[in-house]
C-alpha cells in the first residue's frame, strides 16, 4: 500500500495514535470537565448561611452537581478552609469586612448576596444616642476571631471606644441577650437577619431599644465595606408601629467566594443559583439589587460577571446544565481536532513525497551496488544474478505511487534502471561470444 512496508505503517499508525493522545491530553487540559462534587463552608448550625447552603444544594442537583454544606464556626474559618488545598472546600460564605483581595490572594468573589445588618441593642433605662457613648461601657462584641467582633471592634475603634478603655464581652446569640436583660452587659451587637426569631423579639420587647446610630454616612466613607441602611418607621409591626420612628442602621454584605482555579462551569451555575436565590425584594433590598455585579473588596470572577450581565449562554438557554457541558466540550475537540488535521493537510504531500523519495533512495542504493560490481571482473553467474536483482528494482519502481506532478522522479528512475540493463547484457554478451569483441 502506497509503495509501504508493514514496518513504515506501523510507525505511520503510531505517530498518529501518539498525536491523538497528545491531542486529548491538551485538550482535556484546557478545557477540562467540570467536577460532579464540590462543598460550601457556611456557618453554625440553623443560621443563615446553612439555611442558603441547602437551598443551593438543591438548585445544584438538578444540574448533576453534589454541594455538600459543612457547618463552620462563620467567615473567619471560612476564608481559612477556602485557602487550604486540602479542606476540599471551594465555596464559602464570608461576610464583608474582615478581609480583601489583597490579604486573600486566589479567592474570587460571584457578587454580594444580601445584607447583614448590626443591631445595636440597650436596655430602655439607659440613654444612648452615638457609638462614642460607649466608652467605659461593657459591650458584647461576639466570640473572639468571629466576623460580628472584628467588625465591631473596627466600628467601635473610630469612635475611640477600645478594649483599653471599654469592657468587651465575647457573648453573642441568647448568651449576649440574657446578659443584657440581667444587667452583666450595657450594650449588645447581634449580627442575624431581620426576620430571625430573636430580632422580632428584642424588637418588641418594650425594656430593650435599637440604637438609631449618627454619623453612619462617615463610617461608610471609613470603611467601604459598610452600607447606610434605614428601617422605616412602623416596618417591623405596623400595628403596634414597630419600630416607633425611622432607625438608621449600619451594616455590610454577605460575600460568596470561591477559589480562583473552580471550574467555570461550576462558577456558572453558582452565578445563576445566586441570581435565582438572591433576586427578590426584602426589608433592606430592592429587586434585582443582588446579587451585584462588583465586590468593594475581592475581585470579581469573570464567569459570573458575564453571566449577570448578559444572562444563560446559547447552549445554556435550550439545553440542562449536564448536555450543555457535555456539547461544548465536543466542540471544543472537533475545533482542536481542526486546528491540528488542517496543518496536516498542507503537511501530508510533503511528507508522502519524502516517503516516495526515501523508497527511491533505496532503490537508488541497489543500483549503486549493480553499477560498482560491474566495475569489476565479473563471471556469467554473477552477471545474471545482477540482471535478477535489475528486474526486481524495477518491478519495486513500478509499484510505486508516485504523485503525477513528481512523474519527472519515476522516470529518471527507469531511465537508471534502463542504462544499468544495457551494460549488464553488454557484459553478458563479452562474457557469452568474447571473440566478438576481439572482431
Amino acid at each position: 500500500m502506497l509503495g509501504l512496508n508493514r514496518s513504515q505503517v506501523l510507525k505511520g499508525l503510531a505517530a498518529i495514535l501518539c498525536i491523538a493522545a497528545i491531542s486529548w491530553l491538551a485538550l482535556d487540559y484546557f478545557v477540562p470537565s467540570p467536577p460532579k462534587k464540590i462543598a460550601i463552608a457556611t456557618a453554625f448550625k440553623g443560621g443563615a448561611y446553612e439555611l442558603f447552603g441547602h437551598r443551593y444544594q438543591e438548585m445544584l442537583a438538578k444540574s448533576r452537581v453534589t454541594l455538600d454544606v459543612l457547618l463552620t464556626k462563620g467567615s473567619v474559618e471560612n476564608l481559612s478552609l477556602l485557602q487550604d488545598d486540602k479542606s476540599h472546600v471551594q465555596v464559602a460564605f464570608v461576610q464583608g469586612g474582615i478581609s480583601n483581595g489583597k490579604q486573600e490572594p486566589g479567592v474570587l468573589s460571584l457578587g454580594r448576596i444580601n445584607y447583614q445588618l448590626f443591631w445595636v441593642f440597650y436596655r430602655a433605662t439607659d440613654t444612648f444616642e452615638h457609638l462614642a457613648q460607649l466608652k467605659g461601657k461593657r459591650v458584647a462584641v461576639g466570640p473572639v476571631g468571629s466576623a460580628t467582633q472584628i467588625i465591631a471592634e473596627k466600628i467601635l475603634a473610630a469612635n475611640d471606644v477600645k478594649s483599653d478603655n471599654t469592657v468587651m464581652s465575647p457573648l453573642a446569640g441568647e448568651p449576649a441577650i440574657k446578659a443584657l436583660t440581667e444587667g452583666k452587659v450595657d450594650v449588645i451587637f447581634l449580627a442575624f437577619a431581620p426576620d430571625a426569631p430573636v430580632i422580632q423579639a428584642l424588637l418588641h420587647d418594650p425594656n430593650i431599644k435599637l440604637m438609631s446610630l449618627q454619623r453612619v454616612d462617615a463610617l461608610t466613607r471609613i470603611f467601604p465595606f459598610l452600607v447606610k441602611l434605614i428601617m422605616p418607621q412602623g416596618v417591623v409591626d405596623l400595628a403596634r408601629n414597630v419600630p416607633a420612628t425611622d432607625v438608621t442602621m449600619i451594616g455590610t454584605t454577605n460575600a460568596i467566594l470561591v477559589r480562583q482555579d473552580l471550574h467555570p462551569e461550576i462558577i456558572y451555575i453558582l452565578a445563576r443559583t445566586l441570581q435565582e436565590t438572591h433576586n427578590d425584594a426584602g426589608l433592606f433590598q430592592r429587586a434585582g439589587e443582588f446579587p451585584t455585579q462588583t465586590d468593594p473588596e475581592y475581585p470579581i470572577a469573570q464567569t459570573a460577571l458575564d453571566y449577570y450581565k448578559n444572562g444563560p449562554s446559547f447552549l445554556h438557554r435550550y439545553l440542562p446544565f449536564w448536555a450543555a457541558n457535555y456539547l461544548r466540550r465536543v466542540i471544543a475537540i472537533f475545533v482542536g481536532a481542526i486546528a491540528i488535521v488542517l496543518p496536516m493537510f498542507n503537511f501530508a504531500p510533503k511528507l508522502y513525497l519524502w516517503i516516495v523519495r526515501e523508497n527511491m533512495s533505496k532503490l537508488y542504493r541497489r543500483l549503486r551496488i549493480i553499477e560498482k560490481g560491474l566495475q569489476t571482473e565479473l563471471t556469467t553467474p554473477q552477471v545474471a544474478s545482477f540482471q535478477d536483482e535489475l528486474e526486481n528494482i524495477d518491478k519495486m519502481a513500478s509499484r510505486l505511487s508516485v504523485p503525477i506532478r513528481h512523474s519527472a522522479l519515476l522516470f529518471s528512475l527507469k531511465i537508471h534502471i534502463n542504462l544499468i540493463r544495457t551494460r549488464l547484457a553488454a557484459r553478458l554478451a563479452e562474457l557469452r561470444y568474447p571473440t566478438a569483441k576481439v572482431a
